[in-house]
């Protein structure tokens, strides 16, 4: 049994069908006699206290501030890593997956900005929800299909994904932060200013690093830009390599990110989905998922994603500016760009933001935000099945 357990978790593919099942789960309690019991886990109140700091939150919250925090932390360190010594090290790796990511961002935005640009503003909020991916959930799906797919395809993809998510907190930084608190602010300025110190000077004491990290999670927290992008920051402060007592040289980012990989995947990301996945279908009606806003999410995820990141690259291929990954073809990539429209996790995070995890569209949204997702997994699983149908071993 724990031979199997071990097995389960080694596979890329787990933390995608660990996603699907507690989405089900979710949507299952929200939807039966269950659904006071489950309301009423979003909003069990959880507060810390210690001297004059005081934070006060439901459980819901402390999910998309707090943990979320941690997934972006290890985001950032993958970022960093991947850049520095990794697959986009050099422009010649970076150049696909950049290109398409942008069109991955761009004509989601502009298919959301279509059907909403005269709904007014605060339905125009929503415009970057369908811009993500959910890297799990679509490298997950990828994994099914095995040795058929070229392994470049599995690091386009993921490259994409990275840019992707990267442009995720930029987007959350420029377009999804409130008033502001100088105090709060000039507090995580210094935070990041010892980081930086520590780094430069080669601190090799991963603790310094996490006490740091918590006074500028909570800085930022306090300031009005969202707490996740602590997360980001610390990430980018950590050393790549560092030095131990004994001279020897070890990777500091790489630990870090290692042994937070299982939490995020088998924990963190789960966690999230089931707290922010619980829509009640039984408030909703066509006519609402006919709204400007559900139809601008949806095919924004499932057309606007594969048209940008197929379209884009296609045109960076065929100008010389990139070259198809090695032993792919147009209709595997094809089928790798659909994939990229599963934003699940990823998008109900931006939709909380967007519009403050309020009830205005009945859930309409975060349903669209599912089906848009698993028509794009179902549809790209399908069309790489039968690409690599000959590779079949």
């Amino acid at each position: 049994m724990r031979h199997t357990i071990q097995d389960f978790i080694k596979k890329d593919s787990s933390s995608g069908i660990l996603l699907i099942l507690v989405t089900i789960l979710a949507l299952f309690l929200q939807n039966s006699a269950f659904s006071t019991l489950y309301t009423g886990f979003l909003h069990t109140p959880v507060e810390i206290r210690f001297a004059d700091l005081h934070i006060a939150k439901p459980l819901l919250l402390w999910v998309n501030d707090g943990l979320m925090a941690i997934f972006f932390f290890v985001i950032g360190l993958e970022v960093k890593r991947e850049v520095m010594e990794g697959h986009l090290s050099t422009l010649s790796q970076v150049t696909l997956p950049a290109i398409a990511a942008i069109g991955g961002m761009l004509i989601p935005a502009l298919v959301f900005v279509a059907f909403n640009y005269d709904d007014g503003s605060f339905a125009m909020d929503g415009w970057a929800i369908p811009t993500a991916t959910d890297i799990a959930f679509a490298l997950g799906i990828l994994s099914l299909l095995g040795n058929r797919v070229p392994v470049s395809l599995k690091i386009f993809l993921m490259a994409l994904a990275i840019i992707d998510d990267l442009g995720a907190i930029v987007i959350i930084a420029l377009f999804y932060t409130s008033e502001l608190s100088t105090t709060s602010i000039t507090i995580a300025g210094v935070s990041l200013v010892i980081l930086f110190v520590m780094n430069r000077m080669n601190v090799a004491k991963q603790s310094f690093y996490i006490i740091i990290g918590i006074i500028l999670w909570v800085s930022v927290l306090k300031s009005g830009v969202h707490a996740t992008l602590a997360g980001v920051a610390l990430a980018f402060m950590i050393p790549l390599y560092s030095k131990d007592k004994e001279g020897k040289t070890f990777s500091m980012a790489k630990s870090m990110e290692h042994n937070l990989h299982y939490w995020v995947a088998f924990f963190i990301l789960p966690l999230f989905a089931f707290v922010n996945a619980g829509v009640d279908l039984r408030g909703i009606s066509l006519e609402e998922m006919g709204g400007s806003v559900p139809l601008g999410i949806m095919l924004g995820l499932f057309i606007g994603k594969q048209v940008g990141v197929f379209g884009f690259s296609w045109i960076a291929i065929k100008m010389g500016i990139a070259t198809l990954p090695k032993g792919a073809n147009w209709t595997t990539l094809y089928g790798v760009a659909v994939l990229t429209g599963i934003g699940f996790t990823m998008s109900l995070f931006v939709d909380t933001l967007a519009y403050n995890d309020t009830k205005i569209f009945h859930y309409a949204d975060k349903l669209a935000i599912l089906l848009g997702s698993f028509f794009s997994g179902v549809v790209g699983y399908i069309i790489l099945r039968m690409a690599t149908k000959s590779k079949e071993s």
